[in-house]
């Protein structure tokens, strides 16, 4: 029996060394991350929202489509998933059916931050963030959810507080350490924006610290980052981007070229690790499958006279 990935992903956290998390927003992005070597994955509300919608990250996506999402990705992969969870929809009771549905989905673990909902990516401007109070509450019900459903399930208690108006990095760890005390399991300082801050937090905050090196926060190293502690660095739309260039360019210079362009284009990529994505998507594990479970006569009548890429 394959091991749970909330039990894999604390076992890989205890050991030594950062993990480094990129950001999935569906099935194929999460299988090619788990190609590329990578020890857990996230689930970018980013990324979802403007491949999913076509939208900004300002709280349009709701809970369902992330679920499910989460659900195509942990089908499809072993990687352990970290999902974004937003504010958690809702107020303490909402959270709580937020964590109960992403650990249904396969989940390893969510963040859920202190925004005033609906939230905005974190490194834009015009954020609000709940009283502490309020904030203190909804993880307390995340957490009791967690302890009844899988305690391995890991609650990262995200905080907007820096990059509010008049937000500081003293209003984080004051934050942080409440949140800790709440129930939270790590602890996810959003819009940090000097290396100095960084020191602070992860030297105050009493408890791991999951970095978000992106947007207004400093790009500092896997090994500066290391060294300084940090448990988790993400980097949630590097995935997006890159696919999102890929298709532009692909469909202007096919635009431009047409079939000439097409061909060029597979032959320049028929070596790439996905350039047979016939087999890069799973179809010789389905012929395996069909012969062993199949009657084998109508396997080899379905194949052996049909056209087509035959696995």
């Amino acid at each position: 029996m394959r091991k749970r990935t909330t039990t894999l992903l604390r076992e890989r956290l205890a050991e030594p060394g950062i993990l480094v998390k990129p950001g999935a927003f569906n099935a194929m992005s999460g299988r090619i991350i788990e190609a590329a070597g990578f020890p857990i994955m996230g689930l970018s509300g980013y990324s979802v929202s403007a491949s999913l919608l076509g939208n900004p990250d300002v709280g349009l996506i709701t809970l369902d489509e992330m679920v499910t999402t989460t659900r195509y990705i942990t089908a499809a992969t072993s990687v352990p998933l970290l999902a974004d969870g937003d504010t958690g929809y809702g107020n303490a009771i909402n959270a709580m059916r937020t964590t109960q549905e992403f650990i249904r989905a396969g989940a390893a673990g969510m963040h859920i931050e202190d925004q005033v909902a609906p939230k905005r990516c974190g490194h834009v401007a015009g954020k609000e963030i709940i009283p502490i109070e309020e904030a203190v509450g909804k993880y307390a019900a995340c957490a009791h959810v967690r302890d009844e459903m899988d305690p391995d399930f890991l609650l990262i208690a995200r905080t907007d507080a820096r990059g509010v108006e008049g937000g500081s990095v003293d209003e984080v760890i004051r934050r942080a350490n409440a949140y800790v005390e709440s129930g939270a399991d790590m602890i996810f300082p959003e819009g940090l924006i000097t290396e100095e801050e960084v020191i602070r937090v992860c030297e105050e905050v009493n408890a791991p610290i999951h970095y978000n090196r992106t947007g207004v926060s400093p790009f500092l190293s896997k090994g500066r980052l290391e060294a300084l502690g940090v448990a988790i660095v993400s980097n949630a739309s590097g995935a997006l981007r890159a696919a999102t260039r890929g298709m532009w360019d692909y469909l202007k210079g096919f635009a431009a070229e047409d079939v000439d362009y097409a061909l060029r284009f597979l032959e320049e990529t028929k070596d790439h690790p996905t350039g047979n994505m016939h087999e890069f998507v799973g179809f010789p594990e389905i012929r395996k499958l069909e012969e062993t479970y199949l009657p084998k006569e109508d396997v080899i009548a379905r194949y052996a006279n049909s056209l087509g890429y035959k696995p």
